[in-house]
């Protein structure tokens, strides 16, 4: 007959086990939380432990539909149920749950245990094969992004054609994608064309198509981006590279919903959406002659226009944990972040190439780290060459004044909501505020009390 294992036995196989595990009494308390639990939700054991499931998992069953609760009343187990759990970034984590009830040695119900399974190397596998981004893929604790955000699900529900604005790398694809896959035409393609990526005398063909005979070389028949989007989203990036004879034909295509294939008597209507994007001052080419003003003006319906990654450094450490367990993930590695040095030195460079210069760096990165952490020696070397020690600190100097002054804004400026929501001391947070010359408002909500005792510490 086989005999239980001793209790540090069983402590030792629970935290070795890579799925997360969690158990509740019965008043909900969490009372026990293994490492996997610990690095799904980014919260330590000790934030966890006898506080409620519900505000530690935080899933979207948990009002109405916990499988938890439901396999404690009935006593009946659930298996493998894809919920979502917000994470200590506020980011969805995509989990696959278990549960069964939890006894004491007499086989007394004291409560329950839930196992759960990281759900993001499938989630990103998938995604990378589909492209099917949503708004919950856009990592970002920027209040300008948050703002786009927020926004995002009215214009997806509209028709109306949609100009993102931004300089190269800053995700105008990815917003695009997410708001075609909100939008009524989700079931439909989404057709993304680079205008500044085909010579002028193929951009029309590839934009409208051709009939069999249209030129030399035509055998047959070939359809364009217009019809390959019919009922969907054709995503026009780059627009400002558009040749002035296909903003004519674009033109007609915004105010008629018609086109001609190349070769064709024949008026073909086009059902489909138009999101354009570009790095480039269409207003400036406007008043150069280089863009049409009317095109402008009919592209200019919807405009978002996305900062670049240096006005939303407080993004990069979400942004760089998110990169690397996409690629720790991608390449079949276990990578669990970068290293104290590696970070200082990614939290204080520029981007000049944006989100886009982020991700294939963190990818370059994981392609060299054989696991573990991201050191400096697995960065690209001309990182470490171009970034003296003066230029780091003024780096890492504005990096965190945009981090806290984010966490501010997000809390209404009431500063020990915001020192708890950093996880530091208020008074660290003061000592910050002063040396980083934030400014703040002179009222933030609180009593009168409150905002004099913090004025005197600020002094």
């Amino acid at each position: 007959m086989s005999r239980p294992l001793p209790p540090e036995r069983f402590e030792a196989v629970l935290q070795s086990i890579s799925d997360g595990v969690i158990t509740v009494d019965s008043k909900w308390r969490i009372t026990c939380f293994n490492n996997a639990a610990q690095r799904i939700l980014g919260i330590p054991r000790i934030k966890a432990l006898g506080r409620r499931c519900y505000e530690v998992l935080k899933a979207d069953v948990c009002k109405g539909a916990c499988p938890l609760q439901y396999t404690i009343e009935k006593g009946i187990p659930v298996a493998g149920l894809v919920v979502h759990f917000t994470n200590s970034e506020g980011l969805k984590v995509p989990v696959s749950i278990s549960t069964a009830l939890f006894r004491n040695k007499e086989g007394k119900v004291i409560g329950g245990v839930e196992t759960f399974r990281d759900l993001r190397e499938v989630e990103w596998f998938r995604k990378e094969i589909d492209k099917n981004y949503t708004f919950d893929d856009i990592v970002s604790k920027s209040p300008k992004i948050k703002k786009i955000l927020s926004l995002l699900p009215t214009i997806a529900a509209s028709d109306s054609t949609v100009l993102i604005t931004g300089e190269s790398g800053t995700g105008k694809e990815l917003f695009a994608r997410a708001i075609h896959n909100h939008s009524p035409r989700s079931g439909k393609p989404f057709v993304a064309v680079n205008c500044g990526g085909f010579p002028d005398t193929l951009i029309e063909s590839e934009l409208f198509g051709y009939e069999a005979g249209a030129f030399t070389g035509a055998s047959k028949a070939k359809p364009g981006r217009f019809a390959l989007a019919e009922g969907g989203t054709l995503f026009l990036d780059e627009i400002g590279e558009l040749p002035p004879l296909l903003q004519v034909k674009l033109l007609r295509v915004l105010q008629d919903k018609s086109y001609e294939p190349l070769g064709s008597v024949k008026t073909v209507k086009a059902d489909v959406r138009i999101i354009a994007a570009t790095n480039r001052d269409l207003e400036a080419m406007v008043k150069e002659g280089k863009f049409r003003e009317d095109l402008f003006y009919r592209i200019n319906v919807i405009r978002m226009a996305l900062p670049p990654l240096r006005d939303r450094r407080e993004d990069l450490p979400l942004l760089i944990n998110h990169f690397v367990s996409r690629f720790s993930a991608l390449q079949g590695k276990t990578i669990n972040g970068v290293s104290e040095e590696a970070l200082r030195l990614l939290l204080a460079y520029d981007y000049p190439g944006n989100v886009r210069e982020l991700e294939n760096i963190i990818e370059h990165g994981c392609v060299l780290c054989p696991g573990g952490l991201i050191q400096v020696h697995h960065l690209p070397e001309w990182m470490g060459k171009e970034r003296g020690d003066s230029k780091i600190a003024e780096g890492l100097q504005e990096t965190e004044k945009q981090l806290i002054l984010s966490a501010l804004r997000r809390n209404n400026w009431n500063r020990l909501a915001t020192a708890r929501d950093l996880g530091i001391h208020k008074t660290t947070l003061f000592r910050k505020i002063k040396k980083l010359q934030i400014s703040l408002p002179k009222t933030d909500g609180r009593y009168k009390k409150d905002r004099v005792a913090d004025l005197r510490e600020l002094q």
